[in-house]
């Protein structure tokens, strides 16, 4: 269960408000999302008053993928040299649920804008069980290639592209740490690390922390196992790398990693099933030689995304780790 200091809000208490409990597959092995996931639409409008402006872009029409855009709005008023820290963001919902327009991810990079002080790029990829990983890393990197080849005026205008981070949320960690592996020469983007939040990674060995806290309100044992067996391959056990990040000694990728000089900032709560597991992942990548720093404190997961009050030390993380 989640510290007590940091209880999980009384609407995702029951399964009705819990996306993550509300998984039924019909019989042609589709899913029903059973709840109802709140959108807003982008608001570019310069004469509002909000602190951040958005608008939504296409990215791949065939595929119905697309980009939520995020600027400051103060970053028209800064001089045309003071270009901002670029964040390629990647929502959460066990690669089965959510949106780049939900409300809780729109907050968050949101916050992330104004607490950070960066442009956020926010990607719309194809979900599972329809679409199977690895299509969320290809639409990830899909994203990332339009970044580097973008000619719209925000990017253009506001973003350093040679100050690039790859960021995500649960399964967007995940899915940032696997995009990253795979796209690591990506010119003039320069790509400078990732930002893991609370990645969601497991496998077939039990953690104490999954043991732990297999009821867990927001995110049991159960619901973990579910969400990986609809997005793996086909007849892939959950000592897949797209699941088990640590499984045979990790990626042949990590000394490309280790020897750009990429950072990789992971954060976990130690009220979170997933955090022994987020710990043992950042363990290996310190002892393959990759600069790791961690971030792990008391609350539940991704208690940021519902509880905004609890953000801002997570902002200050994030924006030290860029300034460092």
């Amino acid at each position: 269960m989640p510290d007590n200091k940091f209880l999980v809000p009384a609407a995702l208490q029951t399964t009705e408000a819990n996306p993550f409990l509300e998984i039924k597959q019909t019989l042609n092995g589709m899913v029903d999302r059973c709840v109802p996931d709140p959108t807003v639409p982008p608001n570019a409008d310069p004469n509002g008053t909000s602190s951040v402006l958005t608008k939504d872009l296409p990215l791949n029409p065939n595929h119905n993928t697309w980009l939520r855009l995020f600027l400051p709005r103060q970053a028209g008023k800064a001089s045309p040299a003071t270009k901002l820290p670029l964040i390629v963001y990647l929502h959460g919902g066990g690669f089965v649920f959510s949106h780049a327009n939900s409300i809780i991810y729109d907050v968050l990079c949101k916050g992330i804008v104004t607490g950070v002080g960066a442009i956020v790029v926010s990607v719309e990829y194809r979900l599972a069980p329809k679409h199977r990983l690895p299509a969320a890393y290809e639409d990830a990197i899909e994203g990332l290639k339009w970044v580097r080849n973008s000619q719209d005026d925000w990017v253009r205008d506001y973003a350093d592209l040679s100050n690039c981070y790859i960021c995500g949320t649960s399964a967007g960690g995940n899915l940032a740490y696997q995009a990253g592996l795979m796209a690591t020469d990506l010119q003039p983007l320069k790509i400078k690390g990732m930002i893991l939040h609370h990645p969601y990674f497991s496998g077939t060995q039990r953690t104490e922390s999954e043991k732990k806290m297999a009821k867990d309100v927001l995110l049991p044992l159960h619901s973990i196992d579910k969400m990986f067996d609809l997005c793996l391959p086909i007849g892939a056990d959950h000592d897949h790398e797209y699941c088990n990040p640590t499984a045979n000694g990790g990626s042949k990728y990590i000394d490309r990693v280790k020897s750009l000089g990429w950072r990789i900032l992971v954060t976990g709560m130690h009220g979170d099933p997933l955090v022994d597991k987020d710990m043992e992942f950042a363990n290996m990548l310190e002892e393959k030689g990759v600069h790791v720093v961690k971030f792990f404190s008391d609350g539940y997961h991704a208690m940021e995304l519902f509880d905004p009050s609890t953000a801002p030390p997570l902002f200050a993380a994030i924006k030290e780790f860029i300034a460092a």
